[in-house]
């Protein structure tokens, strides 16, 4: 199966996006420009604009097919953060109970950081039991500006 790439400019850098013919598979904040291409799937495109309407702050969801590969329990882990409120936070602990054990908070964690979609699987939103930020794939500056960003355009008083 062939794997689309397509790489734009966002506000908090270059995102590199990839996808075979009509799910999105990948986002990731270490691209290269990607030289033009004769063809772009549909779902590239679509990703694209929705991702440029999350950062004007008129998307709150995102209405994509995806096919994040991982383990069943990286699945699991990331339907539930996918579940997480825009301009909301959960902890590490909140999602591993959710799971089953708050002995699982390590393996989120793990989890969390192996999402091959970050800002469309929002674990940006996951900090820590103690209110801190603590990891993420495209630095803490990233993630930070992106809890800020949804701050922005929400309600909520408390997000991190």
């Amino acid at each position: 199966m062939t794997t689309w790439y397509f790489t734009f400019e966002s506000p908090v850098g270059l995102l590199k996006l990839s996808s075979d013919e009509t799910h999105l598979k990948s986002v990731s904040f270490d691209g290269e420009f990607t030289e033009n291409i004769s063809y772009i799937p549909e779902i590239l495109l679509r990703t694209k604009t929705q991702l440029e309407e999350y950062f004007s702050g008129s998307r709150q969801k995102f209405d994509l097919p995806v096919n994040p590969e991982g383990t069943e329990f990286q699945r699991k882990v990331w339907k539930h953060v996918a579940t997480v409120d825009y301009g909301c936070t959960r902890s590490y602990v909140e999602i591993a109970c959710a799971l089953g054990s708050e002995n699982f908070s390590r393996a989120v964690g793990m989890a969390n950081g192996k999402n091959p979609l970050p800002i469309i699987i929002p674990c940006h939103r996951i900090i820590g039991h103690n209110g801190k930020l603590t990891g993420y794939s495209g630095g803490l500056e990233r993630k930070k500006w992106l809890l800020l960003h949804e701050r922005q355009f929400t309600d909520h008083s408390r997000l991190f």
